[in-house]
């Protein structure tokens, strides 16, 4: 019997507001969320913010307020069924010190296990996004490979209409600019030279890695020939093996997994629904099903992998 699995991508919509209880969420985690998981045979589900509420905030100390009230909500709705839920932290990516002081408070004083951030913040303009190859976020990235926990960048809308492609609004959302946008972010921090200086720092991408376990050995390839004084001291694939993993969120093909066991090894993927935008019916529906790897290496997928990243420790239930 194959064991239970952690789904490490599953958001959760928290109440606003500074008087908020988990007490409203809570019955609707139980019969949407919950309820799910025991039918798809998953134990453990890492929660995140549904919204892209922090990075929308242009105000450093208002997203820092919202961020820690979300996390302390966060704790609080694993507190109350830990054997079942986990949580990643939000954090407030506009102030870098404000960020690295939130995700130490959230894993050392909360338990969360890392942190979940929706893409670039927004900057003082609104067509300035932030993004965290800066130099200036050296310090945040010292914190996380410090903390040793990962840094999961998920999607969010691109600013403006760059990626509208010229009349066709029906690519700018999940479709295909979530995972462009997402894709050359985690490009600017492989190209920037940050894993060099922080070798052991650990991004996890969605949607098995927004394309790009595909396209590297064609990034690599045209840069070796035109480097054009990029930092990185290795070709870019050597940082997606070394410093990324990749979930199945919402990408529930086999073609696109095998593709990625081959590139990053099966040691770097890991299982996620992205609950409630993909139905985990789906999600287990598919993998449960997989025959074309092998039974240890759905197993690492599955559960081992996120138990190692995540430092669970091992249940081994069998569902």
């Amino acid at each position: 019997m194959r064991v239970a699995k952690i789904a490490i991508e599953e958001h959760v919509q928290m109440p606003e507001g500074a008087g908020a209880q988990v007490s409203a969420v809570w019955p609707k985690v139980q019969r949407e969320l919950i309820e799910e998981m025991d039918r798809g045979g998953i134990e453990i589900a890492v929660l995140s913010l549904r919204s892209g509420g922090i990075q929308n905030i242009t105000d450093p100390r208002q997203a820092l307020e919202s961020a820690r009230r979300s996390n302390d909500l966060m704790a609080e709705l694993v507190a109350r069924c830990p054997q079942r839920l986990q949580a990643f932290a939000s954090l407030p990516m506009l102030d870098v010190e404000a960020a690295a002081e939130e995700l130490t408070r959230s894993v050392k004083q909360l338990g969360l296990k890392g942190a979940l951030v929706k893409g670039f913040s927004d900057g003082k303009s609104p067509d300035a996004p932030v993004y965290y190859d800066l130099p200036e976020y050296a310090p945040f990235w010292e914190t996380v490979q410090a903390l040793e926990v990962p840094f999961y960048l998920h999607p969010r809308y691109p600013m403006g209409t760059p990626l509208d492609l010229a009349g066709h609004p029906w690519f700018r959302g999940s479709a295909w600019s979530f995972g462009a946008d997402t894709a050359l972010h985690a490009l600017r921090l492989m190209a920037s030279g940050l894993f060099d200086r922080f070798p052991k720092a650990t991004v996890v991408l969605g949607h098995l890695g927004e394309t790009l376990p595909n396209v590297m050995w064609r990034i690599d390839h045209r840069l070796a020939e035109e480097r054009l004084g990029m930092p990185a001291q290795r070709p870019l694939n050597h940082y997606l093996r070394n410093n990324f993993y990749v979930t199945t969120s919402g990408n529930f093909y086999t073609p696109a997994l095998v593709n990625a066991i081959a590139n990053l090894g099966v040691e770097r993927v890991l299982f996620a629904v992205d609950f409630p935008w993909e139905r985990v019916s789906d999600a287990t529906g598919w993998f449960d099903q997989l025959d074309s790897i092998s039974e240890p290496d759905w197993e690492r997928i599955a559960r081992t992998n996120a138990e190692k990243l995540l430092r669970l420790g091992s249940f081994a239930v069998s569902r």
